[in-house]
């Protein structure tokens, strides 16, 4: 279903240039009230310099910012309605709590008694003790400074927070506690969210839309849903993780064949004009053993390995034609096979993903 919200902040043939390096290049793209927008990508894809170009930390080579059809290239960044969070949250150590979040509408002239409300305000937003008001950031948990750090942002309010990676230093547990918490808090706010990350996990977690970029440019724009199950290439498939690769031709309407003589496999939807690209299967759809008995498509190897990954486990087949395949089950529902043994592998056609490159 198409979303029917008005552009907020509008990208126009964006390009950065230094030297005879350009960092970014003509990206287009329209960003809406009240989204949770991702860029994601690579070290080196260039999605740093892009947001350093929407905070006013870098103006572009060409192309426009447009923030509800005002051009911003030429705005410094504190005279923008915007606010950003960064990796390392930039607070104040020898502030309290309070005077951190209260310091942007300190800078403003706020009264004091209101700047005192709103930070009050803030921390209980953002499920804080409002006793944290004279507390020294130094005594605060790594969750805390982040909240903390967001509560200032919140401050002002803006019209767009940017954030920078602000969960990228942080242990597995606590990043994955704060991407819901970010969310939980883009929803009660109703703000607008522009958000950096080279993880892919966490922008499907959290994005209403995800951007990827490689190589200065917008590779695909979609949502988590269309971005998992419609990538337009082999760079965005397996950016999502890893999967079974196999480089193929087409071999009539609904079938395709693996180069090297891996076998003829049946598609559902094969691409206008295919001729030869990449076969895509996620691990997650193969049937091992028993269970993919009668797919359409099959391929047999040997059990070579198994790698439990939390609540799944993940196994390593090598099949006779020198393929490694990829295939993961429940861990209540392991497979029983003997390691090294021959087993058989399966998919159906409705689970093939056919990208040109």
């Amino acid at each position: 279903m198409e979303d029917a919200r008005e552009a907020l902040l509008v990208l126009d043939g964006l390009t950065k240039a230094f030297g005879d390096f350009v960092a970014v290049r003509d990206v287009r793209l329209d960003i809406r009230e009240s989204e949770f927008f991702t860029l994601v990508g690579p070290s080196g894809s260039g999605k740093t310099t892009m947001i350093r170009m929407l905070v006013g930390m870098e103006q572009p080579t060409s192309g426009e910012i447009r923030l509800n059809g005002r051009v911003l290239n030429q705005v410094p960044a504190n005279r923008r309605p915007t606010c950003m969070v960064f990796q390392d949250l930039a607070l104040f150590p020898h502030k309290s709590v309070g005077e951190n979040i209260e310091f942007p509408l300190k800078i403003a002239g706020v009264a004091p008694r209101v700047r005192r409300e709103r930070a009050s305000a803030l921390l209980r937003q953002l499920r804080l003790p409002v006793d944290y008001y004279d507390k020294g950031v130094n005594q605060c948990s790594g969750g805390e400074r982040q909240r903390i750090a967001l509560a200032r942002a919140l401050a002002f309010d803006p019209q767009i927070l940017f954030f920078d990676e602000p969960l990228a230093a942080l242990d597995f547990r606590l990043r994955k506690t704060l991407e819901k918490e970010l969310k939980d808090i883009h929803r009660e706010t109703g703000k607008t969210f522009v958000y950096i990350t080279h993880s892919l996990e966490e922008a499907m977690v959290m994005s209403d839309r995800i951007g990827i970029m490689k190589n200065g440019g917008l590779v695909q724009i979609g949502t988590p849903h269309e971005i998992y199950n419609r990538p337009v290439n082999k760079f965005v498939a397996q950016f999502m993780g890893e999967v079974n690769t196999l480089e193929v031709e087409a071999a009539g309407a609904h079938a395709v064949r693996e180069v090297q003589g891996e076998g003829t496999f049946e598609v559902r939807d094969m691409p206008e004009h295919f001729t030869r690209g990449f076969l895509i299967i996620r691990p997650e759809v193969m049937k091992l053993g028993p269970a993919a008995a009668g797919a359409a498509n099959t391929v047999s190897g040997r059990l070579f390995n198994d790698y439990a990954l939390g609540s799944r486990v993940q196994y390593q087949v090598r099949s006779a034609g020198g393929a490694q395949w990829l295939v993961e089950r429940l861990q209540d529902d392991p497979f029983e096979g003997a390691s090294d043994g021959e087993v058989t592998l399966g998919w159906r056609p409705e689970d093939s993903i056919l990208v040109s490159e």
